[in-house]
């Protein structure tokens, strides 16, 4: 007697899954790049504020972040890092992790209803707060406080599938985002609002030696064990209440 495939018995498993699959199918259509731009400007958001959040880490001052239309950005940096070459290393690393940190975080929030809205809640706050803070950008300012406001909502009385969902979905949307600038990884430079710049990796290169696409390998196989890690312990049951 043949059996159901095991993913049915694990709902969480089945949630992430459908998730996925809601991304690349949406890829694949004519309309995907326009309905999945708002998380476009999600994943450079991730991204600068990785940036961004790590320069504050290591004593220096976020002055303001740019999020182009297309979907490009720039966060920009003033004052002295600490650690020297290792920090101003450390802060382009910062923008090329947080998309996965993000990500896993938001899948491993997924487990329970009450996590998953702290999770949907906190990150509403923080899209809307940031803008205000930092966002200079006509792309910015349209894209994330509708992104935050809508995100807070889910966070409210909505349905539990809902919210568990939505989790996932902004999870998946920040991790797959890693592997959709695998490109920008292994370059040297890359053009952001018309302009030639040293990518990050190459920026890593230049502080720490070793070719920019050494570091692109080492941080995008990071990025894929984070993924791993997250993935795994969201699938596990849900502790008991």
């Amino acid at each position: 007697m043949l059996k159901p495939p095991s993913f049915l018995h694990n709902p969480r498993l089945l949630w992430l899954l459908l998730a996925a699959f809601a991304t690349v199918a949406l890829w694949q259509m004519p309309f995907g790049n326009f309905v999945l731009y708002p998380f476009t400007i999600l994943a450079t958001w991730f991204h600068e504020m990785g940036h961004g959040l790590t320069a504050i880490a290591l004593g220096a001052h976020l002055d303001r972040l740019s999020i182009f239309r297309n979907g490009s950005g720039l966060a920009h940096i003033s004052g002295r890092i600490a650690l020297g070459a290792l920090g101003s290393a450390l802060v382009s690393a910062g923008g090329l992790m947080g998309p996965p940190i993000a990500g896993g975080f938001l899948l491993i929030a997924s487990r329970t209803r009450n996590s998953a809205r702290r999770a949907l809640f906190i990150l509403g706050v923080l899209l809307v707060l940031s803008t205000l803070l930092w966002v200079r950008t006509i792309a910015g300012w349209l894209v994330l406080p509708l992104l935050g406001i809508a995100t807070f909502y889910l966070s409210l009385e909505t349905a539990e599938w809902l919210q568990i969902f939505a989790v996932q979905f902004l999870g998946v949307q920040a991790c797959i985002s890693s592997y959709k600038q695998l490109d920008y990884l292994f370059s040297s430079s890359a053009t952001i609002n018309g302009r030639t710049l040293r990518s990050d990796t190459g920026n890593i290169s230049k502080m720490l030696l070793l070719p920019h696409w050494f570091w692109g390998f080492l941080l995008a196989t990071f990025a894929f064990l984070v993924l791993a890690e997250s993935l795994q312990i969201a699938c596990k049951p849900a502790p008991e209440a």
